[in-house]
């Protein structure tokens, strides 16, 4: 039952707001006069029955006036009639105020033939404007098939952006922009301008809105594109994000697929690599490798030192240009470390394996010369004045072991890696590496 009321009260309150306070006069602008006379009521009367003669809509409305204030009666049958009634006899001079006691009309008749009058004039206004709602619809199919064809000519697209995510990205934005000016034209040729700025309106809200609900998607899009425009890696390139390495077979729109040294496959979100600090070990053909040589600290550090830049020279597979290098880093009194670098080219050879040989290599030049290792022990001395020092013996060095003869690098991962890379529209890294 309460619920019922409520209804009730709810339907009924826009009627109520419809009917007009009788009590409430309308207070006309302007400065009262002095003067109280029959012939300036006469006058306005004459003047207000006059204006309610011309106008169908007052037929119903009656007034009176007496020392400059106006009294209407009758029936109405819209609200909107009474306020532009108002509106006009405040206008007439002499009005110091209005009484309203128009009512609104219960005449059912009545009623709908007001109805029927508003459907017919809106009626011949619609069909006024349906020349110019065809040619607005017109124009605006027009617009929206030209957008259509020019994002469907691909290889137009493909040459001013080679990249596929790029182009399509033009393509949807043509579509878009065809979509916006065939609705912005075709509204203004019928004359809606107000719904277009409505339009405007809701739609700035609505991407205000979508931009803070949809934030991570944005971004992610964002980076997508700025990583195809730039291309920081290559395919098959050796990079490095946030520790974690391997070979990059893909870049999608969702993410970058990396192929670790181990064969696994890793996705990374493009907003992440966007935004991390990004290690390409490709991108540089020459690449240095560094190696530590453990070495007695009572031995002759100098000449050590010269036997290791020796050897890292004598390495078919070390660069001579740029030089290695070599340098002692004393670690603790028990050991000095000399820290030994070399330059590789990565085209033909892989780094690890170039690495691990060269310190396979330089640790036998340094044993065969008598820089062993020095073992981890601790040594009690005692004093005897009287006995004769001895020499403590020496190692003997160990004979070279065969020589790792294949550097390259290894054909099983490179196989792993291309089949890995299949093509299927969605990669968008350029095939071919940059010079």
């Amino acid at each position: 039952m309460i619920r019922v009321l409520l209804i009730l009260l709810a339907l009924a309150a826009p009627v109520a707001a419809q009917v007009a306070d009788p009590s409430a006069p309308s207070t006309p602008s302007g400065a009262i006069s002095t003067q109280d006379n029959r012939a300036t009521d006469l006058a306005i009367l004459s003047r207000i029955s006059s204006i309610l003669a011309q106008v169908p809509e007052f037929d119903g409305v009656r007034a009176s006036v007496d020392a400059g204030i106006v009294t209407l009666v009758g029936e109405v049958t819209e609200q909107q009639t009474i306020s532009r009634l108002e509106s006009l006899l405040a206008r007439v001079e002499g009005v110091v105020a209005i009484e309203d006691q128009v009512t609104l009309s219960t005449d059912l008749g009545t009623r709908l033939v007001s109805v029927r009058d508003r459907f017919q004039s809106r009626l011949t206004a619609v069909i006024a404007g349906l020349p110019f709602m065809a040619l607005g619809l017109a124009v605006g199919a027009i617009i929206v098939l030209a957008g259509g064809w020019l994002s469907r000519r691909e290889r137009t697209l493909s040459g001013i952006a080679p990249n596929p995510f790029i182009a399509g990205f033009l393509a949807q934005t043509i579509r878009l922009t065809a979509w916006i000016v065939a609705l912005v034209v075709a509204l203004d040729l019928m004359g809606a301008r107000a719904l277009l700025g409505t339009l405007l309106g809701a739609a700035g809200i609505f991407g205000l809105s979508l931009s803070f609900a949809a934030r991570d998607t944005i971004e992610g899009f964002v980076a997508t594109m700025l990583l195809s425009l730039r291309q920081p890696f290559n395919p098959n390139d050796l990079i490095e994000v946030n520790g974690l390495r391997g070979r990059v077979i893909r870049l999608t729109s969702r993410g970058t697929t990396l192929l670790t040294l181990d064969g696994n496959h890793i996705r990374i979100p493009n907003q992440i690599i966007y935004k991390a600090v990004l290690t390409n070990y490709t991108r540089n053909p020459e690449r240095r490798f560094m190696v530590d040589l453990t070495i007695d600290p009572g031995a002759d550090l100098g000449r050590a030192r010269d036997l290791v830049l020796r050897a890292l020279a004598g390495m078919d597979f070390v660069l001579k240009r740029p030089e290695p290098v070599a340098w002692l880093d004393a670690q603790g009194p028990d050991h000095v470390v000399i820290r030994a670098g070399g330059w590789v080219s990565q085209d033909g050879t892989d780094f690890d394996l170039a690495r691990g040989e060269a310190f396979r290599l330089l640790r036998h030049a340094l044993d065969s010369k008598g820089y062993l290792v020095p073992e981890p022990v601790h040594r009690i001395r005692l004093e005897q004045p009287e006995a004769e020092a001895r020499p403590s013996p020496a190692r003997p060095s160990r004979p070279a072991d065969a020589r790792l003869s294949d550097l390259n690098p290894d054909a099983a991962f490179e196989e792993m890696v291309e089949r890995g890379r299949i093509d299927d529209g969605r990669d968008l890294l350029s095939p071919t590496p940059r010079t």
